[in-house]
């Protein structure tokens, strides 16, 4: 069968580590054509284009979507804040209902998985300015939580757990003091956990998780957690296993009902485009959840493998690929 993944190459180092992940991918003799789009900042800086509604249809028509990192420079004033990360990165997520983000953690002897609920919370963009510019300036920015929303990503996560040999998931929130979007995660996490009973539960506090995390990760098996707070812990758990540019997302459809994007986290590294410095492995981790959401389990694996033996090697962008091509 062969698959139609969608390309998104992006900005900086992006094309050449999507570059490499696709040539790992081709390795395993999994068959797919892509389809590339030019998004980004680059994109953005030539013509103004930032995402069109034919492009989000097109996109519907693939597979899966493959994206390399988006960003202007650092320090670059021509791309305006937020319109990369809302006009594209959230677009796709909220229009594609990419509702489930799953960042797994695997490196120093850890191995977890954060869920995080990637369609509402405080990305969902409610709130507003009155009197902006002026002295009585205010601005709002609501979180936005339905039960709906918050039951289907909790229902994911406990059907990740009991798939999982600890059997083990953990609600992080703040019900202490946000006691409207809390209250409501965690009544929803109670009502669905009675029909997972072999699923042991735990809640922690975002602030004491992000402690636990530091010292005690061993503690987490399957973490579920709303956007703002997944957002920010698996960068953390990111820099726990040994680097955020080792770690790699899916942000997943599971009706399957739009393709599902998968991403590294790292940024795109303007400063060491074609120096072959860019190291690949977490795009090409991207891709190894990509076939295997796709149901390709044992290409996955291969791929898996490939990059847990890479992970010392030393070498160029493409020289990486090349030694985790040859091992798949």
């Amino acid at each position: 069968m062969a698959y139609k993944v969608a390309v998104i190459g992006g900005d900086g180092i992006g094309p050449a580590i999507v570059a490499e992940a696709l040539k790992v991918v081709r390795a395993t003799g999994v068959d797919f054509e892509t389809v590339d789009f030019d998004l980004g900042a680059d994109r953005y800086v030539r013509d103004g284009h930032v995402l069109d509604d034919a492009e989000i249809d097109a996109m519907r028509g693939c597979d899966a979507i493959l994206k390399g990192p988006l960003g202007p420079p650092i320090g670059d004033t021509r791309v305006p804040g937020g319109t990369i990360e809302r006009g594209i990165i959230l677009r796709l997520r909220f229009g594609l209902d990419l509702y489930v983000n799953l960042r797994p953690f695997q490196g120093k002897g850890l191995d977890f998985v954060v869920v995080r609920e990637n369609t509402e919370g405080s990305y969902a963009g409610e709130g507003g300015f009155l009197y902006k510019g002026t002295p009585h300036e205010v601005a709002t920015q609501g979180s936005v939580n339905t039960r709906m929303g918050v039951e289907r990503c909790v229902r994911y996560a406990f059907e990740l757990a009991q798939s999982r040999p600890r059997r083990h998931l953990t609600l992080v929130h703040k019900t202490n003091v946000l006691t409207f979007a809390g209250d409501l995660w965690q009544r929803t996490f109670n009502d669905v956990a009675a029909g997972y009973p072999d699923v042991a539960t735990a809640y922690n506090h975002v602030d004491a998780s992000c402690i636990y995390m530091v010292e005690d990760p061993q503690r987490y098996d399957v973490v579920v957690t709303d956007n703002l707070f997944g957002d920010i812990l698996t960068d953390l758990a990111g820099a726990v296993v040994g680097g955020v540019g080792l770690a790699g997302t899916g942000n997943l459809n599971p009706d399957r009902t739009n393709p599902s994007m998968f991403e590294p986290v790292h940024g795109a590294a303007h400063d060491i485009v074609d120096t072959g410095k860019a190291n690949p492995l977490a795009t090409i981790k991207c891709a190894a959840m990509m076939v295997e959401f796709l149901g390709e389990a044992d290409a996955a694996a291969r791929i898996t493998k490939a990059v847990a033996d890479a992970q010392s090697l030393s070498g160029t962008t493409s020289e990486i690929g090349d030694a985790v091509a040859a091992s798949v």
